[in-house]
């Protein structure tokens, strides 16, 4: 439609503690002409976004540019008709409008897929420019499956109902053959790290990516025996987890002599905690 602006996805550093001339090296020239190129945007924060755009020698002084917040909403309550009008209403007034996450991409375990869907239902176009992805940078360095994966953002914050997810997730991936990605809360990594030590099989790979593109990066996959024989201790900073399970021996073609070392799950149950490769 003619006469409307354009919605710029517009990736920001994963790492908060980041100066101007570190951008070269994370944000590449492409994205940093759009976003200087803008004079409206839509943040989480506008305190962070303001700090992005000065380390991003946006030309235009920053009380002259309008940055609106994402409403705080619990959960995955969505915006309103009207919230989404308000934070877009420039695009149809014809500017273009640009969209900054907290950390890495807009649009991936953010909140800015919405304000994307809510433009496309208007005719807009919508524009996603390169930038950091913790979660694709944390499958590349992986070794794992990259063929096929799935992204779960948050698992539960119980226990017991976290427990569930992880095995739910593993069987998944034992039968699927497919990486299953997720994160958590900075302040929970040690609790989630414990709950996968106790609950998946030894022999399952786990990759830990923690605190991707600062000096104190740590990406590392080894199986849970591993993991267990060497604990790390998880800082609070931004982690991504990756997990791929040994494939599943069909049942129909598994022969008694055939099982050591293969896994086969139980469709109605899930898979024991801790189970080592031969139980």
């Amino acid at each position: 439609m003619s006469g409307l602006g354009k919605l710029h996805l517009i990736p920001v550093p994963i790492d908060e503690n980041y100066e101007a001339q570190d951008l070269i090296n994370i944000i590449p020239p492409r994205t940093l002409t759009a976003a200087r190129s803008l004079t409206h945007f839509v943040a989480e924060n506008a305190k962070s976004a303001r700090h992005a755009l000065k380390a991003m020698a946006h030309p235009v002084a920053m009380q002259s540019i309008t940055i609106q917040e994402l409403p705080v909403r619990k959960g995955i309550e969505p915006l309103s008709e009207g919230e989404r009008t308000v934070l877009l209403s420039p695009l149809l007034a014809g500017h273009s409008v640009g969209v900054l996450s907290e950390s890495g991409c807009p649009g991936i375990a953010d909140p800015g897929a919405e304000l994307a869907a809510w433009a496309h239902a208007k005719g807009i176009q919508v524009i996603g420019h390169v930038g950091p992805s913790s979660l694709l940078l944390a499958l590349m360095a992986s070794g794992l499956q990259g063929q096929r994966f799935a992204f779960n953002g948050y698992l539960p914050v119980q226990t017991e109902d976290r427990t569930q997810a992880l095995r739910h997730l593993e069987m998944r991936s034992a039968k699927e053959g497919m990486t299953q990605l997720f994160i958590e809360t900075p302040y929970r990594n040690e609790a989630m790290l414990t709950t996968l030590m106790h609950t998946l099989n030894d022999q399952t790979k786990l990759t830990i990516a923690s605190h991707l593109t600062s000096a104190g990066e740590v990406l590392r996959t080894q199986t849970i025996e591993q993991w267990k024989a060497a604990p790390l201790v998880l800082e609070r900073v931004p982690t991504v987890f990756a997990m791929l399970a040994e494939p599943v021996l069909p049942a129909s073609n598994a022969h008694p002599k055939n099982t050591q070392g293969k896994r086969q799950f139980n469709s109605k149950k899930p898979p024991i905690a801790n189970r080592n490769k031969n139980g």
